[in-house]
């Protein structure tokens, strides 16, 4: 048997390889999918009645669900359309019961910005507007509700692994694309400032949303199911590429929520 079946060549990129079965994605028994109206999996399209735009989130259809059954796991929606890091963190988890103890989860999985960032033009913010010894001195900016939302499930969940998510690339003007690489150097930022925490960079390793994307794989200004299936298989697969690439990091997550001692000696 040869290891580099399994961990890939040292310039293998994240989205090189695709396991159909989730690969790595399997150890955790339990994700959690904080997002807006792409993690919920939202058709748009227009009423029959009165013909106006009309969405509707099919969570069944979300590139969550499709996640939990390719890598026979649970994933739980924490997700609904239009959602932003502040509203989230102000009254959308609570109202919902997403921060319950009962729901913690191994990881998480944060795909928050363009309701923010492109939708409704909030301060983006730096790490410095971050406190992760005191989540309530946050800066009350997109940075900050990002890093309150991380700090309160890592009380829920101390040994939780966190995966950013930034923003695919699409037909933008100017200000937006910039608004865009401002959001996902921040992701990378916060990953060095918490522990367990890692970037899925859509972004850059990603397919371009453009024009030959969209007619495939987008309905009316969403994802079509076959986009959501792609997502996905998108999210398996990065999880799957930083997992293989860090295996110490996750030798434990089997035995998250029990009293253990951590020894040296455990990889013997």
């Amino acid at each position: 048997m040869k290891m580099e079946t399994f961990i890939g060549k040292d310039d293998e990129l994240p989205l090189d390889s695709c396991p159909h079965s989730g690969g790595f994605t399997s150890i955790f028994r339990t994700v959690a999918a904080i997002g807006d109206s792409l993690a919920s999996g939202e058709f748009m399209t227009v009423n029959a009645i009165n013909g106006k735009p009309m969405g509707v989130d099919s969570y069944d259809y979300s590139w969550a669900q499709f996640m939990a059954r390719i890598a026979g796991i649970t994933v739980y929606n924490f997700s609904e359309g239009g959602m932003t890091a502040e509203a989230y963190f102000n009254s959308f988890a609570n109202a919902r019961g997403f921060f319950r103890p009962e729901l913690c989860a191994n990881a998480y999985i944060i795909a928050l910005g363009v309701n923010d960032i492109l939708n409704k033009n909030k301060e983006i913010g730096t790490v410095s507007d971050i406190h992760p010894e005191d989540y309530r001195k946050n800066a009350e900016n997109f940075a900050g509700y990002i890093g309150r939302i991380i700090s309160k499930y890592k009380e829920i969940s101390p040994e939780a692994k966190f995966f950013l998510v930034t923003i695919p690339d699409a037909p933008r003007n100017d200000y937006q694309r910039a608004q865009v690489k401002e959001h996902a150097a921040l992701m990378y930022k916060i990953a060095e400032l918490f522990d367990s925490t890692y970037v899925i960079d859509l972004n850059k390793y990603g397919p371009y949303y453009g024009k030959e994307f969209r007619q495939k794989y987008f309905l009316r200004g969403h994802l079509a199911p076959a986009g959501y299936y792609l997502t996905a298989q998108m999210m398996c697969s990065y999880i799957d590429y930083i997992v293989r690439k860090n295996p110490e990091d996750f030798r434990y997550v089997g035995l998250m929520g029990y009293e253990y001692e951590r020894r040296e000696d455990d990889a013997l």
